[in-house]
């Protein structure tokens, strides 16, 4: 059994080594890449830049990623700070307290999780231009809250209910009432699934094209994914620079996900006990 176990420990260990060398060499190779010029780009695809262009990033960044890196820093941190507030709250009333209905307003705000984004665009479109809001940052914002905010209060709920709550109620005889109990208790405890809510559609609103393209038309509010397309026509023929913005916008994600991996397996692993 023990020559057995070393053998399938083995297999793992290889199997989940390949598997980690085909995600993290593609990013290599797109870090690398963006630092050739166009000749070693051609003829050495796949080796080290002959020599090392750095000032290809900060040509990429000069040339306009820069205003669009800020740009969907900006729009990520608000949409998701309201998502996982809203989120929050709405998950922790649903898990937590009984009232009439309650059943059929959990089904009415998971229903949100069947629309497609694609089937509103037109409708969108037109009641953005309606309120005033076209070509704002509110065009994205609250599209983005809508269309998340059902899989979050989903993903939240699911934890909460994994709390036990005698803690509540220690803390309610204690003479804390429900928001210092949500504030206090709820959240702190829930910090590994708010990670995994926030990385989740952190990464939805950073990479979305769709409503950045449509609901944006002036240029210096455009967001990474709609920018690095505009790029592209600026830049057709200096495919170094064009892939130092790519690395420059896969960046962000990648480090934040370093970052709160921890966070985000327990999150996930720890949600699904309940439903």
């Amino acid at each position: 059994m023990t020559i057995k176990n070393r053998i399938f420990q083995l297999a793992v260990i290889v199997w989940f080594g390949i598997f980690s060398l085909v995600i993290i060499f593609p990013l290599i190779w797109l870090c690398l890449s963006g630092l050739k010029s166009n000749r070693d780009f051609f003829l050495n695809t796949w080796s080290l830049p002959e020599k090392w262009l750095w000032g290809n990033y900060k040509a990429a960044w000069d040339a306009g990623v820069g205003d669009f890196f800020f740009n969907s820093v900006f729009v990520t941190i608000v949409s998701v700070s309201i998502i996982l507030l809203l989120g929050a709250m709405a998950a922790y009333g649903l898990s937590r307290f009984q009232f009439k209905g309650q059943n059929m307003l959990l089904v009415i705000i998971l229903s949100g999780l069947m629309l497609a984004p694609q089937v509103s665009l037109l409708p969108l479109y037109k009641l953005l231009q309606a309120v005033g809001l076209y070509n704002t940052y509110g065009a994205l914002i609250l599209p983005y809250v809508a269309f998340q905010l059902p899989f979050a209060i989903f993903l939240m709920r699911s934890y909460f209910l994994s709390i036990p709550k005698e803690l509540e109620e220690s803390a309610i005889i204690d003479g804390c009432n429900s928001w210092k109990v949500f504030w206090h208790i709820i959240l702190p405890m829930g910090k590994p699934i708010i990670a995994s809510a926030a990385l989740l559609t952190g990464m939805f609103v950073w990479n979305e094209f769709m409503f950045a393209l449509v609901f944006i038309e002036d240029s210096s509010l455009r967001t990474i994914p709609v920018g690095l397309m505009n790029l592209r026509s600026q830049l057709n023929t200096n495919f170094g620079i064009q892939l130092a913005g790519l690395a420059i916008s896969a960046l962000p994600m990648i480090i934040a996900y370093i970052l709160f991996q921890k966070q985000f397996v327990r999150g996930i692993s720890a949600g699904g006990v309940k439903g």
